[in-house]
């Protein structure tokens, strides 16, 4: 489906339709991904919404911690659900084709969710310094109010960004070729595909890129530096060990999440290595959501003890 749009003297013909290319390189394939991403996709939602329920449900877990915990929980559940019944859909009927529209709107609730987990791992590692480096005014600084104003900051700073983003990216015309080499719409496929004049967008990019990814980074990394200086200067093995373990679970999902992410952004993306891109891109946004309710409760005791009550 076309329209025809007058340009600067001459035709442009703007595309109503994209084309995902996902994993149509693997026809061989397609029934063994079909059951993998399913799998992956019923564990996720069971994984994430179990732990949201314990959190609600389950006194012993109405800290901070577990607050931060069961909205990443909620978060991974949408952030999933952007993804994979899309996917899943293009794999079992072969039809890859997205609208223009829906192609932009999977991109705003995909980036707005990936901003506000961002957001939400920086409040996280702020309770875990908080917890580590400040044990006696923990309950004091940690408190309700604190706990809601970060929770929400992070939600509302997370769609806010994208929102503009999204408002920006909405306006551009896109003429053809309308095939994306990806699983789902990215904002780089969709500015390379565009006809328009792009060179206003640069700008914006590094500074919503600033504002949502690498600020919550770069507190991110202060707090667990912090964190690590805190626990080399405890004098006891064992009491190092307590104080790592409180916060190693989260550290674990800051790695995953922010190493897979870097990997994705800095490859090149052409070749071979457009490949790899895409592989690394299950990893943080089909995996990572997978693995968080899996680390969370296997290397936690009160998750344990929460589930077995239950």
């Amino acid at each position: 489906m076309q329209l025809m749009e007058k340009g600067e003297g001459k035709n442009q013909t703007a595309i109503m339709e994209f084309i995902l290319l996902g994993f149509g390189d693997l026809p061989e394939l397609q029934t063994l991904l079909v059951l993998i991403f399913l799998v992956i996709y019923i564990a996720t939602m069971a994984g994430n919404i179990l732990i949201f329920a314990l959190v609600v449900a389950d006194q012993h877990l109405h800290t901070p911690m577990y607050f931060f915990l069961g909205n990443l929980s909620c978060l991974e559940t949408c952030y999933t659900s952007t993804i994979l019944p899309r996917l899943l859909a293009s794999l079992l009927t072969g039809d890859r084709t997205i609208s223009v529209p829906g192609c932009i709107t999977q991109f705003h609730f995909f980036g707005s969710l990936v901003t506000t987990e961002c957001s939400l791992l920086a409040a996280m590692s702020y309770d875990r310094y908080l917890a580590i480096c400040k044990p006696l005014h923990y309950g004091t600084l940690m408190n309700v109010q604190l706990c809601l104003q970060l929770a929400a900051g992070s939600w509302i700073s997370g769609f806010l960004i994208c929102t503009i983003f999204t408002c920006v990216t909405s306006q551009l015309i896109f003429c053809g070729p309308n095939e994306i080499d990806h699983f789902f719409c990215d904002f780089t496929s969709l500015i390379q595909l565009s006809c328009s004049d792009t060179s206003q967008i640069t700008p914006l990019t590094y500074i919503f890129s600033f504002l949502g990814a690498v600020s919550p980074f770069l507190l991110t990394l202060a707090s667990y530096i912090c964190i690590i200086e805190t626990i080399l200067g405890i004098p006891s093995t064992t009491g190092r060990q307590k104080a790592f373990s409180t916060c190693s679970s989260h550290l674990i999902v800051v790695a995953l999440f922010y190493g897979t992410i870097m990997i994705v952004y800095m490859l090149p993306k052409s070749g071979t290595w457009r490949a790899l891109n895409k592989v690394f891109s299950v990893c943080y946004t089909v995996l990572t959501p997978l693995a968080n309710p899996l680390i969370y409760s296997l290397r936690n005791r009160e998750v344990q003890e929460a589930l077995r009550n239950t």
